[in-house]
């Protein structure tokens, strides 16, 4: 996970290996320095720690991101994640802002499609918010297992998640896609989106810094696509694009 002062990693003590970090080109890279150390973590009760540091997140006053243990608010759309290991509770500015965005749109009878479904928090705001079909997918194990669950702890039955990557996409054509990844897989997966896209669908886009929306808009405009607007929060990017 991303910190303020670097990022922040877990491997289980049976499996760590300090051998395989001299495998690792950025770490000795001679064009700069970075540092690390290794800390063994004392035995705890993570999810009574995890219960006391997640806060329910409100976006606008209208949708509210919460655990089951929280108490139930009033707002049109309570969404309930057990996220675990998954990205995509909110908390991070990519998430929020996407959020945002899907609040702003009407999903009635939609199709929708959403990449990079982490614990499916898009996915399933789309579902309350009327669509008709809802396809999650995301290429890691612990987040389509993530995903499955909170999706049937929702109740919504209109979504289906899988797990892989763009490849899994066939003849599907869809209303709008969400896609909230990272920069250079974005980059790379565009012109796939825009594949199964259908005209006048909507695609909205985060994952990546203020620095990189001409990048992003260069490759959008390239396949097609017109730019309606861009969210920003700490130099984090959410972009809204029409084919």
């Amino acid at each position: 996970m991303e910190t303020k002062d670097g990022l922040l990693a877990y491997v289980k003590k049976e499996t760590w290996n300090p051998i395989a970090l001299r495998n690792v080109q950025i770490l000795s890279d001679e064009k700069f320095r970075i540092d690390y150390d290794v800390v063994e973590i004392e035995q705890e009760n993570w999810n009574e720690r995890w219960e006391k540091n997640f806060e329910p997140i409100n976006v606008d006053n209208q949708c509210v991101v919460r655990a089951p243990f929280h108490d139930i608010p009033d707002v049109c759309y309570d969404i309930v994640i057990t996220p675990k290991m998954s990205f995509g509770t909110g908390h991070h500015e990519t998430t929020h802002m996407m959020l945002q965005l899907v609040l702003a749109l009407d999903f009635t009878g939609k199709s929708v499609l959403d990449m990079g479904c982490g614990t499916g928090v898009l996915a399933i705001l789309a579902a309350m918010k009327g669509a008709s079909s809802v396809d999650a997918i995301d290429i890691d194990n612990w987040s389509y297992l993530n995903a499955r669950e909170n999706v049937v702890g929702n109740n919504c039955e209109q979504i289906n998640v899988f797990e892989g990557d763009v490849s899994l996409l066939r003849n599907q054509n869809y209303d709008i896609i969400m896609a909230n990844i990272n920069r250079n897989i974005l980059l790379v997966d565009i012109p796939i989106y825009v594949d199964h896209l259908k005209k006048g669908g909507i695609l909205l886009l985060s994952g990546f810094y203020k620095e990189d929306i001409p990048l992003i808009s260069k490759e959008c405009e390239a396949n097609g696509l017109s730019f309606q607007e861009n969210l920003e929060k700490n130099n984090w990017v959410a972009s809204k694009y029409v084919f």
